[in-house]
């Protein structure tokens, strides 16, 4: 790796130096953070072997979940191996290729992740407003071409921010004060004119995020028309009651995305409040998602329970 007045040209490594401010607990924070992914990945393997196996939860919603589990998984296995490593080993450095490519899969996992929240909200909409063409609506064939469509929106927009972080030769810097490879964070270690990145950035969140919750809300406005309009106050809670799981998990992952989106480019929060909270962002959703649908759905509990107990199981 060369370097000419503390400028690094090409470099082979960057240095992840985890949680600035908090180096002397950053030990005892990856704790919580194991739970958290722990939590995580028992919960979305459970939901990966109910959803195939119970019959009853072959329906949209819960292929949707099931789709929605493995991305939260894939968002652990990207971050988690390399964060605790840091918190616990003092292991900072990292090559630069695996650096770009641990950003693209979390990216692009995060991008298919609202894709997959957009397509649960659709779901939903003809569920209640639409009930009779549901099933003609959604079939497995337009199931596969939704998590396909979605899926390959990420990896293309997402695929680019990396090819574009490549081309870059002259780094003023290679301490990354993140605890993970974050594009904004790679994009402020460069000595060259990143004007090209940072719009690229901006679109590809607006592309994928912007659009997605600007029709998440839109589907909502008609769905709780629909629900008003019901004659009977029962109906209306049910069909609410219907929908209560995935607006929990929508709030959630849109308002920890947007702090973490505005306050990496605009916002002046000091950076070991940024990187918790985006970590977070990163982490409590993917733990938070199979217990939030594990509450609301009798089937999901039940199976659960007889995992647990190893009860023998009889498909109905």
């Amino acid at each position: 790796m060369g370097s000419t007045n503390m400028s690094y040209l090409n470099p082979k490594t960057v240095t992840l130096i985890g949680i600035p401010g908090l180096e002397h607990v950053q030990f005892w924070i990856g704790f919580p953070f194991l739970g958290i992914c722990l939590v995580a990945l028992l919960g979305n393997i459970f939901l990966l072997i109910i959803i195939p196996t119970e019959r009853s939860l072959h329906q949209p919603m819960y292929i949707f979940l099931a789709v929605l589990a493995a991305t939260d998984l894939g968002l652990c296995v990207a971050i988690a191996p390399k964060m605790l490593a840091i918190f616990w080993f003092g292991s900072y450095s990292m090559a630069f290729d695996a650096c770009l490519t641990q950003l693209f899969f979390i990216h692009a996992l995060q991008g298919m992740e609202s894709g997959i929240l957009l397509a649960m909200a659709f779901d939903r909409y003809v569920a209640i407003c639409d009930p009779l063409r549901h099933t003609s609506i959604l079939t497995p064939s337009f199931l596969v071409q939704t998590v396909l469509m979605v899926a390959t929106r990420a990896i293309v927009l997402v695929g680019i921010l990396p090819i574009l972080l490549k081309q870059l030769r002259l780094f003023q810097s290679v301490v990354i004060v993140h605890s993970y490879c974050e594009h904004m964070a790679v994009v402020k270690l460069a000595a060259e004119d990143v004007h090209i990145n940072k719009s690229y950035g901006l679109f590809v969140a607006f592309a994928i995020l912007g659009f997605d919750m600007i029709f998440v809300f839109i589907s909502y406005i008609l769905i709780f028309q629909a629900v008003f309009r019901l004659p009977q106050k029962e109906a209306r809670l049910k069909a609410f009651n219907t929908c209560t799981a995935h607006i929990v998990i929508f709030l959630e992952f849109y308002i920890l995305a947007f702090f973490s989106f505005f306050s990496h480019r605009f916002g002046y929060v000091s950076p070991y409040t940024h990187i918790l909270l985006s970590t977070i962002y990163l982490l409590v959703p993917p733990a938070l998602n199979p217990i939030v649908y594990g509450v609301k759905s009798k089937e999901i509990r039940r199976r659960v329970d007889q995992i647990c107990i190893l009860k023998p199981y009889i498909q109905k």
